[in-house]
């Protein structure tokens, strides 16, 4: 199966019945797919005009309880952000794909990168709740599309499924799931009657409870900060409440978004931090130099953002330098520096010309560093 073939049976497996998009390379097979398969599920495809319309319309399908999902790549990423930020302030579970390709603008469309990776956190304006996950195969690709759909459900939060173009596009054999094994995630509803509701009141789990357009139940929805009823309130104190509680459901539920793998960390002096398809390239790269007896491990990132800061802080003062290689001239290295900029050596290993990395060249720098 293609990458993209397994974001978009991912997301049917986990009950995404509606998708609205507009094609752009290298994510169009996403959409090819889904026109093909979600009328068969009952299902709706929508292609829209453009990339602002298509965010609106998945918030839209997403307000009346279906589980909805787009799909773009850099330049249509960029135009999504201000509804994306909309999304984010008005708790509207959504699952946005971006296959990234070379930019900035039009850039190379069919050449593979990692350059929205900031843009991903902080591409809509003001603090925000969010969640990125970038998988590194196929099959990973596959679960990480299901496993978007639960936490965006669960924390009434969007999630960005951050692929690149060699993972979008890649061909790997995988195992697909009995569907009646998989128990899918629903959105948590009211608990009281209509007249008692309030469509933002926190229960205490810092997550409100969520109803649907068309059940009865009164709503309000709206870009400006809001109060429990949802109807706008701007004044210093709710605004304050509002944010605090966005951030900080956030913290509060980290179990359900952090996925990282180490492997060979225990008695590592080197330490290689990845995500994506260049972690296929340093998973070779380190098992050769530790073959050579060299102490190199591996912390590999599914999770992005938020970004997995105790699971790297735990290398402090264990190892005297961090490898970071990506498709990028640094971006997820900034955030390894404010980490552990202190007490390590933090080498980027960058490429930004289109091409993969090769084992030799992530190689060729753990022995530098050693």
């Amino acid at each position: 199966m293609q990458g993209n073939e397994a974001v978009a049976e991912g997301a049917l497996a986990a009950g995404c019945r509606f998708f609205a998009g507009y094609p752009i390379t290298p994510s169009s097979e996403i959409a090819e797919h889904l026109a093909l398969r979600l009328p068969e599920l009952g299902g709706r495809f929508i292609q829209m005009e453009d990339e602002i319309a298509s965010m609106a319309a998945v918030i839209g399908a997403s307000l009346t309880g279906m589980k909805s999902m787009t799909a773009t790549s850099g330049p249509g990423f960029s135009l999504k952000q201000e509804n994306l930020g909309y999304a984010c302030l008005t708790e509207v579970p959504v699952v946005l794909v971006n296959v990234q390709r070379m930019g900035p603008s039009t850039g190379i469309p069919t050449a593979p990168s990692q350059g929205d990776v900031m843009q991903a956190r902080w591409g809509t304006q003001g603090d925000h709740p969010i969640v990125v996950l970038s998988p590194a195969s196929v099959q990973e690709t596959y679960w990480a599309t299901i496993r978007a759909f639960e936490i965006s459900e669960t924390l009434r939060v969007p999630v960005i499924l951050l692929l690149d173009e060699v993972i979008g596009h890649m061909r790997e054999g995988i195992q697909l799931p009995d569907p009646e094994e998989l128990e899918e995630v629903i959105r948590k509803g009211p608990s009281m009657p209509p007249e008692d509701f309030l469509p933002y009141a926190d229960d205490g789990s810092g997550v409100p409870p969520m109803a649907d357009f068309g059940e009865g139940y009164r709503i309000h929805v709206t870009g400006l900060f809001h109060d429990e009823t949802g109807f706008p309130d701007m004044s210093p104190a709710n605004a304050d409440r509002l944010m605090r509680r966005l951030m900080g459901k956030m913290d509060r539920h980290r179990e359900l978004y952090e996925w990282v793998e180490l492997t060979d960390t225990q008695d590592a002096e080197i330490l290689v931090l990845s995500y994506g398809s260049p972690a296929r390239v340093a998973s070779n790269a380190i098992s050769r130099a530790r073959e050579e007896g060299l102490p190199v491990g591996h912390l590999r990132l599914v999770t992005l953002w938020p970004f997995p800061e105790d699971q790297l802080r735990q290398f402090r003062g264990q190892v005297k330098a961090v490898l970071v290689p990506e498709m990028n001239l640094g971006q997820m290295k900034l955030e390894v520096e404010r980490i552990m900029g202190d007490t390590a050596e933090v080498v980027g290993i960058n490429r930004t010309d289109g091409e993969l990395f090769r084992p030799d060249e992530i190689y060729a720098k753990i022995r530098e560093v050693c």
